[in-house]
């Protein structure tokens, strides 16, 4: 087992502290948190271990999970690897991208690990498709959420929309081409509204749209490919695959067949993939543990972090 400890103690931070609690690959030895009123109050409520420094807890660890706010992402990450110790943290990786970069150069330097905490890749619904999606040629996102003035710090490109731009970027083996995009503030100094268009150069188009002023909550991918239909809801965690393959040459009375202007016959059929049972934030921390016990790639790297930051901050520039 791993000895981890927690830096920060709000809302997500107590999430994990819960579930790193419970895991079977990690000890947890406790955490700290810059907010002392807040830390004593979740070290009296819920039992764990308070430290009375940033410094203390990590000397005390193996695993450093870095879930503060995005502006100390760079200096509690460093302040990690530089003592040896393997990092988790939150999206976005970091304030900017050259802080990414420097966070990318010193785990190498220091050979420790590192993993991102893009969640939606462990949503049970994307896990059940993911092998299905294979050259997606368009593809549309919305994530719509209700306004909660937590987050609205950062504009909602990099509070919702990267959630999405992480799944494309995985997805798509391509490099970005192109992107539009616009955004308004309508209640935050940030844009709470956002579109953006990316096209890639292998001429894959995604659009998506991300929204924290909504009345209702929303998060649904659709993924466009020859001969394939596939759609993702993150929120139900569901999913649907309608295919198409060439029509039988005596299809059955119930069979679904589709005939184009050429005479070409294509049979329509529904894969109702299994969706696991699994906790998405559990999943991600404890695939962590793994890359490092066994010395393998994270599922999320530092790497994919980062690429997803610069596309977003791409998208925010657009504005």
């Amino acid at each position: 087992m791993l000895k981890a400890g927690v830096l920060g103690a709000g809302h997500l931070g107590k999430i994990h502290l819960r579930l790193l609690k419970q895991s079977n690959k990690y000890d947890l030895v406790g955490f700290y948190d810059a907010d002392t009123a807040t830390a004593q109050k979740v070290a009296d409520e819920f039992g764990y271990t308070l430290f009375d420094s940033l410094d203390d807890l990590i000397d005390a660890v193996d695993v450093v999970d870095i879930v503060t706010p995005t502006l100390s992402h760079h200096e509690c990450a460093i302040k990690s690897i530089t003592k040896g110790k393997h990092i988790f943290i939150e999206k976005p990786i970091t304030n900017t991208v050259a802080e990414a970069e420097d966070i990318r150069a010193l785990v190498a330097l220091h050979k420790v690990k590192g993993q991102v905490g893009h969640v939606e890749r462990f949503n049970p619904a994307f896990l059940a498709v993911k092998d299905d999606i294979k050259t997606p040629m368009f593809i549309e996102t919305h994530r719509l959420a209700e306004f909660n003035p937590r987050g609205t710090d950062v504009p909602v490109v990099l509070d919702l929309m990267i959630h999405d731009i992480d799944i494309i970027l995985s997805i798509v083996k391509s490099e970005v081409k192109h992107i539009s995009a616009s955004g308004v503030a309508v209640i935050s100094d940030t844009p709470d509204i956002a579109n953006a268009r990316i096209e890639f150069k292998n001429g894959c188009v995604a659009n998506l749209t991300a929204s924290r002023i909504s009345l209702k909550k929303m998060r649904k991918g659709r993924f466009f490919q020859k001969d394939a239909y596939i759609s993702v809801d993150f929120l139900e965690k569901k999913c649907e695959v309608v295919k198409m393959k060439d029509a039988p040459q005596n299809p059955g009375d119930f069979d679904m067949i589709l005939q184009n202007a050429e005479g070409i016959k294509k049979q329509i059929y529904f894969d109702n993939p299994k969706i696991p049972d699994v906790n998405s934030i559990l999943m991600e921390l404890e695939t962590f543990a793994d890359a490092i016990n066994n010395d393998t790639t994270p599922v999320v790297t530092l790497h994919d972090g980062t690429e997803a930051l610069r596309v977003a901050n791409m998208i925010i520039n657009q504005f």
